[in-house]
Protein backbone atom coordinates (compact mmCIF):
# COMPACT_ATOMS: atom_id res chain seq x y z
CA UNK A 1 0.00 0.00 0.00
CA UNK A 2 1.40 3.45 -0.64
CA UNK A 3 1.40 6.03 1.99
CA UNK A 4 0.45 9.56 0.67
CA UNK A 5 3.13 11.96 2.16
CA UNK A 6 2.31 14.73 4.69
CA UNK A 7 2.43 17.88 3.62
CA UNK A 8 5.53 19.63 5.08
CA UNK A 9 5.50 22.47 7.67
CA UNK A 10 6.52 24.87 5.75
CA UNK A 11 3.99 24.66 3.19
CA UNK A 12 1.26 24.95 5.73
CA UNK A 13 2.85 27.93 7.00
CA UNK A 14 3.34 29.15 3.59
CA UNK A 15 -0.95 29.11 2.98
CA UNK A 16 -1.42 30.44 6.81
CA UNK A 17 1.02 33.22 5.49
CA UNK A 18 -1.19 33.34 2.35
CA UNK A 19 -4.50 33.24 3.51
CA UNK A 20 -3.49 36.03 6.51
CA UNK A 21 -2.37 38.37 3.60
CA UNK A 22 -5.64 37.70 1.62
CA UNK A 23 -7.35 38.37 4.79
CA UNK A 24 -5.46 41.85 5.53
CA UNK A 25 -6.20 42.73 1.96
CA UNK A 26 -9.30 42.22 2.33
CA UNK A 27 -9.69 44.77 5.08
CA UNK A 28 -7.93 47.09 4.09
CA UNK A 29 -10.70 47.16 1.04
CA UNK A 30 -13.66 46.83 3.47
CA UNK A 31 -11.69 49.98 5.26
CA UNK A 32 -11.25 51.93 2.31
CA UNK A 33 -14.72 51.01 1.08
CA UNK A 34 -17.00 52.56 4.69
CA UNK A 35 -14.14 55.55 4.88
CA UNK A 36 -15.05 56.55 1.03
CA UNK A 37 -18.83 55.70 1.81
CA UNK A 38 -18.34 58.10 5.04
CA UNK A 39 -16.45 60.92 3.51
CA UNK A 40 -19.05 61.44 0.78
CA UNK A 41 -22.66 60.51 2.17
CA UNK A 42 -25.09 62.96 1.86
CA UNK A 43 -28.82 61.91 2.48
CA UNK A 44 -31.39 61.38 -0.58
CA UNK A 45 -31.10 65.09 -2.43
CA UNK A 46 -34.83 64.25 -3.75
CA UNK A 47 -36.35 63.88 -0.18
CA UNK A 48 -33.80 66.29 1.48
CA UNK A 49 -32.81 69.26 -1.26
CA UNK A 50 -32.29 71.87 1.32
CA UNK A 51 -28.42 71.66 2.58
CA UNK A 52 -26.42 73.53 4.62
CA UNK A 53 -23.60 73.85 6.80
CA UNK A 54 -22.32 75.19 10.29
CA UNK A 55 -19.53 76.71 11.25
CA UNK A 56 -16.99 78.70 13.20
CA UNK A 57 -13.35 80.07 13.61
CA UNK A 58 -12.12 76.34 13.59
CA UNK A 59 -13.20 76.45 9.70
CA UNK A 60 -10.72 79.06 9.80
CA UNK A 61 -11.36 81.99 6.22
CA UNK A 62 -14.09 80.65 4.40
CA UNK A 63 -14.56 81.36 0.51
CA UNK A 64 -18.18 82.15 0.89
CA UNK A 65 -18.97 82.45 -3.20
CA UNK A 66 -17.34 79.00 -3.65
CA UNK A 67 -19.00 77.36 -1.02
CA UNK A 68 -22.46 79.05 -1.90
CA UNK A 69 -21.56 77.81 -5.70
CA UNK A 70 -20.83 74.16 -4.20
CA UNK A 71 -25.17 73.87 -3.86
CA UNK A 72 -25.49 74.58 -0.38
CA UNK A 73 -28.54 77.07 0.99
CA UNK A 74 -28.11 78.07 4.56
CA UNK A 75 -25.46 78.49 6.89
CA UNK A 76 -25.65 78.65 10.58
CA UNK A 77 -22.18 80.66 12.11
CA UNK A 78 -20.85 80.50 15.68
CA UNK A 79 -21.27 83.48 17.90
CA UNK A 80 -20.98 83.08 20.75
CA UNK A 81 -20.59 80.64 24.12
CA UNK A 82 -21.14 81.62 27.99
CA UNK A 83 -20.99 85.00 29.28
CA UNK A 84 -18.18 86.51 27.41
CA UNK A 85 -16.54 84.28 24.69
CA UNK A 86 -17.12 85.54 20.67
CA UNK A 87 -16.22 83.65 17.69
CA UNK A 88 -13.58 85.59 16.22
CA UNK A 89 -14.63 84.94 12.94
CA UNK A 90 -18.45 85.60 13.52
CA UNK A 91 -18.39 88.95 12.18
CA UNK A 92 -16.65 88.22 8.87
CA UNK A 93 -18.60 85.24 8.88
CA UNK A 94 -21.93 86.84 9.15
CA UNK A 95 -21.51 89.46 6.59
CA UNK A 96 -19.82 87.74 3.47
CA UNK A 97 -21.88 84.87 3.84
CA UNK A 98 -25.69 87.08 3.02
CA UNK A 99 -22.81 88.66 0.43
CA UNK A 100 -22.80 85.09 -1.10
CA UNK A 101 -26.51 84.71 -0.93
CA UNK A 102 -26.54 82.34 1.97
CA UNK A 103 -29.72 82.32 4.43
CA UNK A 104 -27.72 82.48 7.52
CA UNK A 105 -28.29 82.20 11.11
CA UNK A 106 -25.95 82.46 14.05
CA UNK A 107 -25.57 80.23 17.47
CA UNK A 108 -24.83 80.12 20.61
CA UNK A 109 -22.95 77.12 23.06
CA UNK A 110 -24.88 77.09 25.97
CA UNK A 111 -22.92 76.91 28.78
CA UNK A 112 -23.92 74.96 32.28
CA UNK A 113 -22.25 77.30 34.49
CA UNK A 114 -23.23 80.91 33.94
CA UNK A 115 -26.68 82.04 33.97
CA UNK A 116 -29.11 81.84 31.10
CA UNK A 117 -29.76 86.25 31.36
CA UNK A 118 -25.99 86.77 31.26
CA UNK A 119 -25.75 84.48 28.36
CA UNK A 120 -28.79 86.17 26.07
CA UNK A 121 -27.12 89.47 26.90
CA UNK A 122 -23.95 88.61 25.19
CA UNK A 123 -25.70 86.82 22.61
CA UNK A 124 -27.96 90.04 21.78
CA UNK A 125 -25.00 92.20 21.96
CA UNK A 126 -23.09 90.15 19.40
CA UNK A 127 -25.63 89.52 16.56
CA UNK A 128 -27.51 92.03 15.26
CA UNK A 129 -31.12 91.38 14.38
CA UNK A 130 -32.04 90.55 11.16
CA UNK A 131 -35.49 90.60 9.28
CA UNK A 132 -33.68 87.95 7.14
CA UNK A 133 -31.78 85.70 9.04
CA UNK A 134 -32.82 82.21 10.29
CA UNK A 135 -33.88 81.52 13.87
CA UNK A 136 -31.14 81.92 16.46
CA UNK A 137 -29.71 78.66 18.01
CA UNK A 138 -28.93 77.13 20.74
CA UNK A 139 -26.12 74.48 20.96
CA UNK A 140 -26.75 72.11 23.88
CA UNK A 141 -24.23 69.11 24.41
CA UNK A 142 -21.92 68.28 26.73
CA UNK A 143 -18.90 67.88 25.01
CA UNK A 144 -16.73 70.67 25.78
CA UNK A 145 -19.18 71.86 29.03
CA UNK A 146 -18.82 72.13 32.58
CA UNK A 147 -18.75 69.58 34.55
CA UNK A 148 -21.38 67.69 36.61
CA UNK A 149 -21.45 69.21 40.38
CA UNK A 150 -20.39 72.82 41.95
CA UNK A 151 -20.56 75.29 39.57
CA UNK A 152 -23.77 73.54 37.32
CA UNK A 153 -26.58 75.82 37.35
CA UNK A 154 -29.92 73.67 36.33
CA UNK A 155 -29.75 73.70 32.94
CA UNK A 156 -33.44 73.69 32.19
CA UNK A 157 -33.96 76.79 34.18
CA UNK A 158 -31.41 78.66 32.67
CA UNK A 159 -32.23 77.68 29.15
CA UNK A 160 -35.74 79.12 29.62
CA UNK A 161 -34.52 82.05 30.92
CA UNK A 162 -32.20 82.29 27.96
CA UNK A 163 -35.11 81.93 25.47
CA UNK A 164 -37.06 84.40 27.45
CA UNK A 165 -34.80 87.12 26.53
CA UNK A 166 -33.34 86.09 22.94
CA UNK A 167 -36.81 85.04 21.60
CA UNK A 168 -38.46 88.21 21.88
CA UNK A 169 -35.52 90.26 20.92
CA UNK A 170 -35.58 88.54 17.33
CA UNK A 171 -38.90 87.67 16.87
CA UNK A 172 -38.49 83.71 16.23
CA UNK A 173 -38.88 81.17 18.27
CA UNK A 174 -34.90 79.72 19.11
CA UNK A 175 -34.12 76.51 17.33
CA UNK A 176 -33.11 73.75 19.86
CA UNK A 177 -29.14 71.72 18.74
CA UNK A 178 -28.99 68.59 20.71
CA UNK A 179 -26.59 65.89 21.05
CA UNK A 180 -28.29 62.29 21.55
CA UNK A 181 -26.75 62.61 25.18
CA UNK A 182 -28.26 65.93 26.11
CA UNK A 183 -31.79 64.52 24.67
CA UNK A 184 -31.92 61.54 26.17
CA UNK A 185 -30.89 63.52 29.46
CA UNK A 186 -32.61 66.79 29.41
CA UNK A 187 -35.40 66.38 26.61
CA UNK A 188 -36.54 63.52 26.25
CA UNK A 189 -39.33 63.67 28.65
CA UNK A 190 -40.62 67.12 27.87
CA UNK A 191 -43.00 68.85 25.54
CA UNK A 192 -41.24 71.30 23.28
CA UNK A 193 -42.23 73.79 21.56
CA UNK A 194 -39.05 74.58 19.74
CA UNK A 195 -37.91 73.40 16.90
CA UNK A 196 -35.02 70.77 17.01
CA UNK A 197 -31.62 70.44 15.02
CA UNK A 198 -30.94 66.60 15.70
CA UNK A 199 -27.21 65.47 15.29
CA UNK A 200 -26.83 61.93 14.19
CA UNK A 201 -23.93 61.02 12.11
CA UNK A 202 -24.98 59.02 8.53
CA UNK A 203 -28.16 57.88 10.18
CA UNK A 204 -31.40 59.71 10.30
CA UNK A 205 -32.25 61.10 13.58
CA UNK A 206 -34.83 59.03 15.49
CA UNK A 207 -35.33 60.36 18.88
CA UNK A 208 -38.46 58.86 19.92
CA UNK A 209 -39.57 59.73 16.65
CA UNK A 210 -39.48 63.63 17.52
CA UNK A 211 -40.11 65.75 14.59
CA UNK A 212 -37.16 67.54 13.58
CA UNK A 213 -36.04 70.81 11.55
CA UNK A 214 -32.40 70.56 10.82
CA UNK A 215 -30.33 67.29 10.69
CA UNK A 216 -26.75 67.73 11.39
CA UNK A 217 -25.65 64.45 9.77
CA UNK A 218 -21.74 64.84 8.94
CA UNK A 219 -18.76 66.32 10.80
CA UNK A 220 -16.04 65.60 8.66
CA UNK A 221 -17.94 66.75 5.51
CA UNK A 222 -15.63 68.53 2.69
CA UNK A 223 -16.93 71.64 0.19
CA UNK A 224 -15.41 74.35 -1.68
CA UNK A 225 -14.25 77.36 -0.10
CA UNK A 226 -13.22 75.68 3.23
CA UNK A 227 -10.00 74.49 3.65
CA UNK A 228 -10.77 71.46 6.46
CA UNK A 229 -13.60 69.26 7.41
CA UNK A 230 -17.00 71.19 7.78
CA UNK A 231 -20.54 69.73 9.46
CA UNK A 232 -23.28 69.16 6.86
CA UNK A 233 -27.05 69.54 7.63
CA UNK A 234 -30.33 69.56 5.79
CA UNK A 235 -33.25 71.26 6.25
CA UNK A 236 -36.77 68.66 7.25
CA UNK A 237 -38.53 69.82 4.10
CA UNK A 238 -38.34 71.48 -0.01
CA UNK A 239 -37.28 74.43 -1.19
CA UNK A 240 -40.84 75.77 -0.81
CA UNK A 241 -41.12 74.58 2.80
CA UNK A 242 -37.80 76.50 3.60
CA UNK A 243 -38.73 79.26 1.95
CA UNK A 244 -42.28 79.27 3.93
CA UNK A 245 -40.53 78.30 7.35
CA UNK A 246 -38.07 80.88 7.31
Amino acid sequence: MQLRPFRSHRNLAQRLLTIAGLTAACLTLVTAAATLYFLTFHPDAERYPVRGIDVSHHQGPIDWPKAAAAGIAFAYIKATEGGDFSDRRFPENWRESKTAGLRRGAYHFFTFCRPGKEQAAHFIATVPADPEMLPPAVDLEFGGNCAAGAGRLDVMKELAAFLDIVEPHYGMKALLYATPEFYVAYLSKRKLDNPLWLRSILFEPAYNRQPWTLWQYHNRGRIAGIKGPVDYNVFAGSLEDFAKSW
